[in-house]
């Protein structure tokens, strides 16, 4: 049986979001929706891969050296607070369903670490605080950011799909019209923000092409 999926329903938002930023390229979709997040007033946790500190790094060009270092340039970026946990820290409050906090997202998702959590396989604490997500069905949100996708990449996002999580690729649409790069951003974070429950304005809803 497929665990409950989240409501889009405005309203019903989880109030503690845990986000884990992999090693996939896609540090300013994190970015703008641990910002989005923290602004909806979520209680935030956060844990960033080892190979997601160097993505970080490079793709936003931080001067800062070291996981705590550039995790906490992160947090200043996006202009939030969030209790930050090491990757490998698998006794931390998210890695037990009694603490756990009430929805995961993994966003960008790389395709190793969307493939440990289909399998069931936890290495890293992002990796289980997703199944705990699944297995006490809550919402678990995963963007994955590859391309091209092999057939073993599609066959673990069918997985996480059938245990119930959203799987959310970071493929943003242009119906809204974006001007910018940012605005193309946006547009993923917000789905993400949808996904949740969270209201938001990250971009206009489709308008039925009258515009």
């Amino acid at each position: 049986m497929t665990p409950p999926r989240p409501s889009n329903v405005p309203g019903t938002a989880p109030g503690s979001v845990f986000v884990g930023v992999s090693g996939a390229s896609g540090a300013p979709y994190a970015v703008r929706l641990v910002r989005a997040l923290g602004a909806a007033g979520a209680r935030l946790q956060l844990s960033v891969s080892e190979s997601g500190v160097q993505v970080l790094a490079h793709e936003l060009e931080l001067t800062a050296a070291g996981r705590e270092a550039v995790t906490a340039a992160f947090l200043e970026r996006a202009g939030a607070t969030a209790q930050v946990f090491a990757p490998d820290d698998l006794g931390a409050l998210p890695a037990s369903g009694s603490s756990a906090p009430d929805a995961v997202v993994i966003c960008p998702c790389s395709m190793s670490t969307a493939a440990h959590i289909a399998l069931g396989a936890s290495r890293t604490l992002m990796q289980r605080a997703a199944d705990v997500a699944l297995k006490e069905g809550r919402p678990l949100v995963v963007v994955p950011r590859e391309t091209p996708l092999t057939a073993i990449h599609l066959r673990r996002l069918l997985e996480l799909a059938e245990a119930g999580a959203v799987v959310l690729p970071a493929m943003p649409g242009f119906y809204s019209r974006p001007q910018t790069l940012q605005d193309a951003v946006d547009h993923v974070a917000g789905k993400v923000m949808s996904a949740l429950g969270f209201a938001h304005d990250l971009f206009p809803p489709w308008d039925g092409g009258r515009a």
